[in-house]
């Protein structure tokens, strides 16, 4: 892992030019094999950029401007489709020398990035991409553990910058209640407040589109077997929910450790269970239209895969579709970046792009990959 010198660090704006790398010891080397990612009829899967070194999060600017954080590459990048033909044409890093700068937002004109203990922010960013400005200290607020320390960050329909803090260890309860919840503040970093709490690892989360609700994914813990517990996708109907963690998993595995302490049937239990160890990661309502019906107001998810199971599981992208009681079912929507028990890349974080394409990033293959459609003939 890396580590961040404790002075503020600066952002550094340079043409990217980066070699493309495989940073998991499961990824199989070679090139992308993205003609056998398999998708529902009518789909089709491009490159829109490619040497994207170590892709994570992914946020747009208000011109167009895509950023991406990274997490072992410590970089911030920013990619542009000048003539919007579905392929990157330009692309700069905006930020160099980070501590696991993994998430991104945008809010009027700066883009907002995450580094463990600290959210920095990048004023008229856009306007800036070849010379960024020095990064302003929005909050160091946060705690320093490097363990589920990386964060995904989002703006609310509140305004407010929703922040993550993962627990520091596989098990464990820890007297600070930030650990294992979801945060808020305000832009400024100021009036720090738990939205949710029992969240062992949350690497992705959005808003549902009409009813404004919370929806998040969440990692479940390592070595209760192959098969247990599940990740979870998640619903927050109002604030200070408290989702398991660590007295509970999945809604019903209690803890071995914890689970004397707290009985399951006192917390929220997931919208859905999504499998054991298929490692969900970034989420999106779908908002365009370029999809058929089906998929408008579905959840994709991107599945990272899993690390140490004996049969590797995820390392795919699957649909979600909300029910009225509040629960969810789901299918897999797009698969082959696993090939037996090797991987040539890894999901990481979707994003709906403004022709109602599907963005995903991939720190395995270090690609993001456009997902269009077009009706069957």
């Amino acid at each position: 892992m890396s580590t961040e010198p404790r002075n503020l660090p600066l952002a550094i704006g340079v043409a990217l030019v980066l070699n493309a790398s495989v940073c998991v010891p499961s990824i199989r080397g070679g090139a992308p094999q993205v003609e056998g990612v398999e998708l529902p009829p009518g789909f089709s899967i491009t490159v829109f950029a490619d040497e994207v070194k170590n892709a994570r999060a992914m946020c747009w600017g208000d011109d167009g401007t895509l950023f991406v954080g990274s997490r072992s590459a410590g970089e911030v990048h920013a990619l542009r489709d000048i003539d919007r033909d579905g392929k990157a044409d330009e692309r700069f890093t905006v930020a160099t020398g980070l501590n696991m700068p993994v998430g991104v937002a945008f809010r009027d004109g700066a883009l907002y990035v995450s580094a463990i203990d600290r959210i920095l922010r990048l004023d008229d960013i856009e306007s800036h991409l070849a010379d960024p400005p020095e990064p302003v200290l929005v909050s160091q607020a946060f705690p320093t553990d490097t363990h589920h320390g990386w964060k995904f960050i989002a703006f609310g329909p509140d305004g407010k910058l929703y922040v993550p803090v993962g627990a520091p260890c596989n098990i464990c309860l820890k007297a600070d209640s930030v650990y294992a919840s979801i945060t808020r503040i305000n832009p400024d970093g100021g009036d720090r407040e738990i939205v949710a709490h029992g969240v062992r690892n949350t690497v992705g989360f959005d808003w549902h589109p009409r009813t404004g609700e919370l929806w998040f994914t969440d990692n479940g813990r390592d070595w209760l077997g192959d098969d247990s517990p599940d990740c979870e996708l998640n619903r927050i109907d109002r604030a200070g929910r408290h989702f398991g963690y660590p007295f509970c998993h999945a809604g019903d595995v209690s803890d071995p450790e914890f689970g004397k302490e707290r009985a399951c049937s006192e917390f929220t239990p997931p919208a859905a269970k999504l499998g054991p160890h298929v490692a969900p990661l970034g989420m999106r309502f779908y908002t365009g239209t370029l999809f058929p019906e089906k998929y408008r107001g579905a959840i994709f998810i991107a599945e990272h895969g899993s690390w140490n199971r004996s049969t590797p599981a995820g390392y795919r992208v699957v649909a979600a579709f909300p029910q009225a009681d509040g629960s969810a079912t789901h299918e897999v929507f797009a698969e082959g970046w696993l090939d037996g028990t090797r991987a040539w890349g890894r999901p990481v974080d979707l994003i709906v792009a403004p022709d109602g394409a599907l963005l995903v990033s991939d720190d395995g293959a270090d690609m993001i990959y456009r997902i269009g459609y077009a009706p069957p003939k």
